[in-house]
């Protein structure tokens, strides 16, 4: 962490696993960034402002900060439970809430989550990577994909959000691999593309027969000496196949752009390039600080 004087604000990402903060300057430019292990998971109600306060003491004058955060951090779990926005929203200019906090110098703002009736789904954190979308591109029209734990289809239209879905995908992949017979065949990191790809167009043909097919990889390594990284790239190519599966009224035809985590957002794209459909992508740390940047620039105006 870098020791900074006086930032003009703080974005903070915190999501259920991790704590990222920014020290903001006047113009938007990052001056220093912190992160900890300190997700919403792993803390009660009284431990977040001491979690905030251990990584960003250096930043902080005798004066009064602000600090816009996003994620977890709102959920009823967190901090201070900020209530859904409901879809169709534009997320940019959602109305953070303000709760009061112990130590003087901070001004806390906490961005509200999404929520969608029917179907019934929810988001904290994505959205703000949403408003990132409409903060680089405000005519973007189509839908944004945010591969990951739980994985989000947002359909973007006139800077608002107007549907989305959410798949398990990242969390049934760590639980297969980390927890069920699945785990003695796909050990390690490689993974083999041809497998992938393979699986992807499996899946994508015949969902139906998915939890059949990955027994099959684990009676592939019995007994024709599957590799391990063959046995990935195959159970990383069935659940994501699956997911495409499920969400194609949100790709086909789409505009489409994949935010994330280089390595998986390579893996949607190309997953999605195989079935003729081009996309943009970005990192996922370029869409939440362009996104909290938006949300910063409604919060300055409607305080003057």
């Amino acid at each position: 962490m870098t020791q900074v004087a006086h930032p003009h604000w703080i974005a903070v990402d915190w999501g259920t696993s991790h704590l990222r903060a920014f020290a903001m300057g006047p113009g938007g430019e990052v001056l220093a960034r912190a992160r900890s292990g300190d997700g919403m998971g792993g803390l009660l109600r009284d431990d977040f402002e001491p979690a905030l306060l251990r990584l960003i003491e250096p930043w902080l004058g005798a004066g009064v900060v602000p600090v816009l955060a996003c994620g977890m951090v709102g959920a009823k779990q967190g901090w201070h439970e900020a209530p859904y926005v409901t879809t169709p929203c534009k997320p940019g200019e959602a109305a953070p809430i303000t709760p009061t906090t112990r130590d003087p110098r901070l001004a806390l703002h906490i961005l509200p989550g999404v929520r969608q009736n029917r179907p019934a789904d929810v988001m904290r954190g994505e959205e703000t990577q949403v408003a990132g979308v409409i903060a680089e591109q405000p005519q973007f029209d189509g839908v944004l994909c945010l591969p990951g734990t739980h994985s989000k289809w947002i359909h973007i239209s006139a800077a608002e959000i107007v549907s989305f879905q959410t798949a398990m995908t990242g969390e049934m992949f760590a639980l297969l691999s980390g927890q069920s017979v699945l785990r003695h065949s796909v050990s390690g990191d490689a993974l083999d593309h041809d497998a992938f790809d393979s699986a992807i167009s499996e899946t994508l043909s015949r969902p139906e027969r998915l939890a059949q097919a990955l027994f099959g990889i684990r009676a592939q390594s019995l007994l024709h000496g599957q590799s391990a990284a063959q046995a990935r790239g195959r159970l990383s190519g069935l659940l994501i196949g699956a997911e495409l599966a499920a969400t194609r009224p949100y790709w086909l035809g789409q505009q489409v752009l994949v935010g994330g985590a280089v390595d998986l957002v390579a893996l949607y794209a190309r997953a999605l390039a195989a079935q003729g459909v081009p996309v943009q992508t970005r990192d996922a740390e370029f869409l939440t600080l362009a996104g909290l940047c938006l949300a910063w620039k409604s919060l300055s105006e409607s305080r003057h």
